[in-house]
């Protein structure tokens, strides 16, 4: 049965999945890019980014889940770029080059509507100006039977864990602190929402915790 999932997604031990103040030089914000230590070793990390070695282990066995049975991607607009407002043109492509590591289609959350983005290696962009379920029915759709991977960022998990619409949720608890930024679970009771931690893989680099929306 296909499912909507969130994998690999990283948070400092007091919460955040992101800093304060994201740039170009900053994708995740002051200090985010720290949350990532567990994974960017990884044979699987080096594997997307085209090169090869890593290492392996617990980790990369969790790390290389990523895109497996997926047929469709969302994200939010601050996943896809640092640009807020009205787009002025049309040249920026995402942070990931010319060919992103997802390969089939992804539905970018934005109030701000554009033409569908084409690029190397199968990934196209969509943006949807609908909100979260016309993006999930429109990735769902896409994905002909597979799963929908809610890539992030924060914001964007935030509201499809409201709605009850993650089945599942892996997220890698960094051995780090930031202190301040975007908070992913502030303020959401979980349990009420019908999550409950299923799996609890405790490794050097991070805790890996997946939560499982009860039927």
């Amino acid at each position: 049965m296909a499912r909507v999932r969130v994998h690999n997604f990283t948070i400092s031990l007091d919460g955040y999945g992101a800093g304060r103040h994201q740039t170009r030089e900053d994708p995740l914000g002051v200090g985010g890019e720290a949350l990532h230590e567990w994974f960017i070793p990884t044979r699987t990390f080096q594997r997307i980014n085209g090169k090869t070695g890593g290492t392996t282990g617990v980790d990369d066995d969790i790390a290389a889940r990523f895109g497996v049975g997926v047929g469709a991607w969302i994200m939010g607009r601050n996943m896809f770029g640092p640009i807020r407002g009205s787009w002025p043109d049309d040249a920026w492509r995402g942070w990931w080059g010319k060919n992103p590591p997802y390969h089939g289609p992804v539905f970018v959350l934005t109030h701000y509507g554009r033409p569908p983005i084409q690029m190397e290696g199968g990934t196209v962009f969509h943006f949807v100006t609908g909100g979260i379920r016309e993006a999930l029915e429109r990735a769902t759709a896409e994905a002909e039977g597979k799963d929908v991977e809610i890539g992030g960022g924060v914001a964007t998990i935030r509201q499809y864990l409201e709605a009850r619409l993650i089945d599942e949720l892996h997220v890698a608890i960094a051995p780090r602190l930031l202190g301040s930024g975007e908070h992913l679970f502030y303020g959401l009771d979980l349990t009420a929402l019908g999550y409950e931690c299923t799996t609890h893989v405790p490794t050097a680099a991070a805790t890996h915790v997946v939560l499982t929306r009860r039927q």
